[in-house]
């Protein structure tokens, strides 16, 4: 495993950070709680992404306007995440304090910990690696 960097000093390291923001409030309880309704599904990944994105590239010491152009949205959006005026912002928020504190780790809410079937498994590793292709795909458009 790999040391997650909490003050980002280049292109991987803020992509260490931001995968592991984006991982960790991804499966938080709060998270998967949101999802649950239909309506939210939609917006979250691409929120919480943004908000991690965003998170890391500050930490980096990135200025505003550069991780808006780079993330693509506005300043606007960009500093509400930072601020926690945003529901993603402060899962990442949250997410980043439990990184510097406790280190990655990913613990499945207690309400589902020992519900999950192994097809329920399966399905969620899809996902996990269909999140990780869209990341290195926007990675890869966002260094070219």
């Amino acid at each position: 495993m790999f040391e997650i960097p909490l003050k980002p000093m280049g292109k991987e390291d803020i992509r260490k950070l931001e995968s592991a923001l984006l991982v960790m409030s991804l499966f938080s309880s709060e998270t998967l709680e949101a999802l649950k309704n239909p309506h939210e599904r939609l917006t979250w990944v691409d929120s919480l992404y943004t908000a991690a994105a965003a998170f890391a590239r500050d930490k980096a010491g990135m200025p505003i306007s550069q991780i808006a152009d780079e993330i693509g949205v506005t300043e606007a959006t960009i500093r509400k995440h930072l601020r926690g005026e945003t529901k993603a912002g402060q899962l990442v928020l949250k997410a980043y304090e439990r990184l510097s504190k406790e280190g990655f780790k990913i613990e499945l809410p207690s309400e589902l910990a020992g519900t999950i079937s192994a097809e329920d498994v399966g399905k969620l590793k899809e996902k996990i690696e269909r999140v990780k292709k869209l990341l290195n795909d926007a990675l890869r458009e966002l260094s070219s």
